[in-house]
């Protein structure tokens, strides 16, 4: 009988501690060693217990270059978490432009909501988010798209009191009729 070092508990702790410390890497945006572990066969679209993959947990925390790594190596950037949120929702909700544009840049659709989720560009213009959501609205997004609440950006903006966005929308839908 060949001796085991580990017992299958250990093993299991040790691939949890793990997968723990990979979770922090994308938080803190390790870059240099998320790459090295996604050469070696790390998934890129690995998630966690809430269904926040490591792409996910880079672009809410602001690491673009760890954003970036992920995406080249396939992490999936329309991949949304137990809470209906993408990483380009997240992006954009936390306000991270070249995040916004990386993952843009990568894929990810502009208008996709998922089931029960917001449009990136809804959580843009609630969170008064007016510099993304130029960059968003330059990607053709339709913005009469309703929530699952049934509202605009421009009502949602306006439950919120996002006074610029609400601003902008409004002189935007404007200067439509008026063309």
């Amino acid at each position: 009988m060949a001796n085991q070092s580990t017992t299958p508990a250990s093993s299991n702790e040790e691939f949890l501690a793990f997968a723990q410390q990979v979770f922090q890497l994308a938080r803190t945006g390790d870059a240099t060693t998320l790459a090295s572990l996604l050469q070696k066969g790390l998934p890129p679209n690995m998630s966690n217990h809430k269904g926040d993959t490591l792409l996910m947990l880079a672009a809410y925390h602001g690491h673009a270059d760890a954003a970036k790594a992920l995406l080249q190596a396939g992490a999936d950037p329309e991949r949304y978490n137990d809470m209906g949120q993408t990483p380009l929702g997240a992006a954009t909700y936390k306000g991270y432009l070249s995040i916004v544009e990386i993952l843009l840049s990568h894929g990810a659709k502009p208008d996709f909501a998922p089931p029960g989720g917001k449009t990136p560009l809804m959580f843009a213009a609630m969170f008064n988010r007016l510099e993304v959501l130029k960059v968003l609205l330059a990607h053709n997004v339709n913005v009469e798209a309703k929530s699952t609440e049934g509202l605009s950006a421009l009502e949602l903006a306006g439950r919120m009191g996002a006074v610029d966005t609400v601003a902008f929308l409004e002189a935007r839908a404007f200067n439509q009729r008026a063309a």
